[in-house]
């Protein structure tokens, strides 16, 4: 063979060879191109703090894995809800009708979650809720039970800020002071449930609705220190907690009550309309759960947290910067007990595949996680209607009464 026409033949196959190996790395990105994506459903226009602060820590957890769970990518997908009820339901159904969306994750609202139960578990739509307290959320009345959560659950929260508000605050005679929709009326039942208890008595109820005026809140007021009340249960977002807080400083008499809240408040920019100085003329606390970067002891685990929460959100400078705090902790929780389900049996392509294994995977959990509230062994089971808080992660000894510190930090004390 002539020399010229054998490098010419090595050319032609040196270049076949060099074609074949893009178009199979191209055939093989192709292949390990999966992506599971995680819908975040949350009020970011109203209470866009809590939703921030959710998806950083869900964010925080997965960068721990570099964001791949079996050669699949994860990636967040946020849905903004606004607090309607309607757009969440639409959201919900837009999210499953991507046949890479694995669950949703839920926001601060319970009224959504509640209102759209029996859709998300009959089209098994699989949902995690890091917030929203709402006690019928996790209590559909099956097996066929999709939704999960890590947050404090109203059957029981309620109980606690009543024990607060009566066992260390001396109240004789609290009053409700409750938001009109499913969330207010799930704390009316657990917190007259266990005032009666506690006082062998039945508590005074005012309702309101969301977006009250002051002027209304201020007319509601009245009635309510005539009524001989010495301390207000309020449940409501952060909207209406500070018109309420406004209300309160503005009464002619200044009777200031002790206020026992709900930890609605603290999902938007209440601490910065209702600022320290006028927190100091006021008497509040609010619920929480057992853990906060500011006030809790510090581990090397939850400073090995929040530095790798630094690095991915450069706004955090230090620990009190983290607003609406619950909402990173839990998020970050139950973002680890997920990536252990999901390392308990092996993924699919099909989506619906997945969803049910990973749902037994999360009611069957093999191996304990650390979290920042607690270490968790089993944290879900099978739901029965004798067994009502298997889809609840978190117990009463979890919740504690915090405070805002001149820094807007919250505090949590007991």
């Amino acid at each position: 063979m002539p020399r010229r026409s054998y490098h010419c033949n090595l050319s032609l196959l040196v270049i076949l060879i060099f074609i074949l190996s893009i178009k199979t790395c191209a055939f093989a990105s192709t292949v390990n191109n999966l992506t599971i994506k995680i819908a975040l459903d949350a009020d970011w226009k109203h209470h866009q703090a809590s939703a921030n602060s959710i998806e950083m820590g869900i964010r925080t957890a997965f960068d721990e894995i570099d964001n791949i769970v079996q050669n699949y990518s994860i990636e967040f997908v946020p849905m903004d809800h606004r607090g309607n009820v309607t757009r969440s339901k639409l959201n919900m159904k837009k999210a499953f009708a991507d046949p890479d969306t694995l669950l949703v994750m839920a926001g601060m609202h319970s009224p959504p979650l509640i209102k759209n139960r029996t859709l998300i578990n009959e089209q098994k739509m699989l949902t995690l809720v890091p917030w929203a307290a709402g006690g019928p959320i996790t209590r559909y009345p099956s097996e066929n039970n999709w939704v999960f959560r890590l947050s404090i659950d109203d059957t029981r929260a309620g109980l606690k800020i009543a024990e607060y508000a009566i066992n260390e605050r001396a109240c004789k005679t609290p009053h409700l002071l409750l938001e009109q929709t499913p969330w207010g009326e799930s704390n009316r039942k657990t917190m007259t449930h266990a005032v009666k208890k506690l006082l062998n008595k039945e508590p005074s109820l005012t309702w309101y609705n969301w977006s009250v005026s002051e002027a209304s809140l201020r007319i509601k007021l009245r009635s309510i220190i005539e009524d001989k009340t010495d301390c207000i249960l309020f449940v409501g977002n952060a909207n209406d907690g500070k018109t309420l807080m406004h209300a309160m400083l503005s009464m002619e008499n200044k009777t200031i009550l002790p206020i026992l809240s709900h930890w609605g408040i603290t999902g938007g920019e209440f601490h910065n309309v209702v600022d320290a100085s006028m927190r100091e003329k006021l008497d509040l606390t609010f619920i929480q759960t057992c853990f906060s970067f500011v006030s809790s002891k510090e581990t090397p685990f939850s400073q090995s947290v929040f530095k790798r929460a630094q690095k991915l959100f450069p706004e955090l400078r230090v620990e009190k910067d983290l607003q609406a705090p619950v909402g990173f902790i839990h998020a970050y929780d139950l973002g680890k007990i997920l990536i252990q389900a999901l390392q308990e049996f092996s993924l699919v392509e099909d989506m619906d595949i997945n969803r049910e294994k990973l749902k037994l995977a999360l009611e069957n959990l093999e191996s304990p996680v650390q979290g920042l509230v607690k270490n968790y062994s089993k944290p879900f089971s099978v739901f029965t209607e004798e067994n009502d808080t298997a889809h609840e992660a978190l117990d009463i000894s979890n919740f504690c009464m915090a405070r805002y510190g001149e820094e807007n930090e919250i505090i949590v004390m007991k």
